[in-house]
């Protein structure tokens, strides 16, 4: 199952896609890692799902990674009688702490933290950001509000803040069970909601110990802010464009992509651009011309991989969704203008001497105008490092960890296989020459470039390079 492309997909499933065929399709489509949304999956069958993907990745003999997707807090307003009522522009509304029904003039606001933490000026947006108040005074156990844009309030409608910080964890009591159930049936990702601060992401990497990689979701302006440091601490982020959108201008929103894709190169780290991709195929079977141009965006930015939300969770088209987000990727990476265009974001290394060598290897490559560069790696940061200068060949990670081989599907332009450690130098330049002809990526008398840490199997060890011919007996032993 080589790919003709470089740039991941990342396919959410859902009701339209949990059937171990659908699976089977979608990875065929052109999938490579699976999304599992735990705001709709119930704890109980998470293990059920992790082992349909599995029994799929076996069949298939890729590696496929999982990223399971936490809930977060969801902040909502209280209920109302009749359900709902209509608010008037200009008309003062309260957010209170009591319990009782809300009315055309107040409503419950069942976050006593947020009720702390409004100040005069503050922006409350309700059910995506359809109304809009502004907090206009506050005391303890309410928020006066003016309503600035204003339209119908019903029962238990979501909450934004984009002006406050809220002294509430990222993770609810349901997120750390889904947690401990996620890490059990083994996960490759974890994906984390309302981050806010690097302390979010630390916590989250503290329960999991290793076990999954933690993906940091930017969907909230005050993660914007502290978005070094967050980015820091994570080992990948996701551009969660939809909740940005609403908790800022839009118009922001493809500066701010623009920024964290570039900021998460930098730092070789993987990055995920997310929502409303392809989001007319939730009911058509093509997409509009725009959304083609928004994929297309992202993959000309060099990120490393592009998501489906509804497209392949619900909508009527899912195999269609990934298949048309396939050829968007294939096609842009074929453009004349791709390589450039993408290598002239590419950061300098640091001083260290695994970047060198990473370095060294895509200047070679180029150079030579090699077609693979196989990397030896325990623990996948050789890979991560490679990806990172955005090479025009293949990147072959070779690895005896399940684990690294199915994280590393995840990241741009990484071919994962999962083999026995090399015993020696000449095992390790013979079995990479084997299998970049067997996976498709060289023939006889083509060059590679193998790079590796000797001693082997030693983590962070990345000290070699060498060029090897691809030669018969590789091609009979493949």
């Amino acid at each position: 199952m080589r790919r003709a492309r470089r740039t991941k997909i990342l396919a959410t499933l859902g009701p339209a896609s949990e059937s171990p065929e659908m699976i089977a399709k979608l990875f065929e489509a052109g999938a490579d890692v699976f999304r599992l949304n735990m705001s709709h999956l119930p704890r109980e069958r998470l293990k059920e799902r992790v082992e349909m993907i599995r029994a799929v990745e076996a069949k298939f003999k890729r590696p496929i990674a999982i990223l399971a997707d936490l809930q977060g807090p969801k902040l909502r307003v209280g209920a109302f009688e009749g359900d709902s009522t209509m608010l008037v522009q200009g008309q003062t509304f309260t957010l209170d702490a009591d319990k009782t029904l809300g009315t055309g003039d107040r409503v419950h606001l069942p976050h006593p933290e947020i009720l702390s933490s409004l100040e005069p000026g503050d922006t409350v947006l309700v059910d995506d950001g359809k109304l809009r108040l502004r907090v206009k005074s506050v005391k303890q156990g309410s928020a006066t509000t003016e309503v600035e844009v204003a339209g119908k309030i019903s029962n238990r409608k979501g909450v934004s803040l984009p002006d406050t910080v809220i002294p509430v964890a990222a993770m609810t009591d349901k997120d750390r069970s889904d947690l401990e159930a996620a890490l059990d049936a083994g996960v490759d990702w974890i994906a984390l909601s309302f981050v806010q601060r690097p302390e979010d992401v630390a916590e989250v990497k503290k329960v999991a110990r290793g076990r999954a990689l933690v993906m940091a979701k930017l969907e909230k302006p005050q993660a914007i802010t502290r978005l070094d440091e967050i980015m820091e601490i994570s080992d990948a982020v996701m551009v969660a464009r939809g909740d940005l959108g609403v908790e800022m201008p839009l118009e922001k929103v493809p500066g701010i992509q623009k920024r964290i894709v570039r900021a998460a190169r930098r730092l070789g780290k993987p990055v995920v651009v997310a929502t409303q991709m392809l989001e007319s195929m939730i009911t058509s079977p093509v997409p509009t011309r725009a959304e083609v141009s928004d994929v297309a965006t992202a993959v000309y930015d060099g990120a490393d991989a592009v998501m489906l939300s509804a497209e392949s969770a619900s909508g009527q088209y899912p195999i269609e969704a990934v298949a048309t987000m396939n050829r968007i990727a294939e096609e842009v990476e074929q453009d004349q203008s791709y390589w450039s265009i993408v290598q002239t974001q590419n950061a300098a290394p640091e001083a260290t001497g695994s970047d060198a060598i990473a370095a060294g290897a895509h200047q070679i490559a180029d150079t030579l105008n090699l077609k693979a560069i196989a990397a030896w790696t325990y623990s996948g940061s050789t890979a991560f490092r490679i990806a990172r200068e955005r090479p025009n060949s293949t990147v072959i990670a070779l690895t005896p960890s399940v684990n690294t081989a199915r994280r590393l599907a995840l990241v741009w332009g990484v071919h994962s296989i999962r083999t026995k450690d090399a015993s020696d130098i000449d095992d390790m330049a013979f079995r990479a020459c084997k299998f970049s002809v067997r996976e498709g990526h060289s023939q006889v008398g083509d060059r590679i470039i193998i790079v590796a840490g000797v001693p082997f199997g030693t983590p962070g060890a990345t000290n070699m390079v060498r060029i090897a011919f691809v030669s018969p007996e590789h091609a009979a032993q493949a």
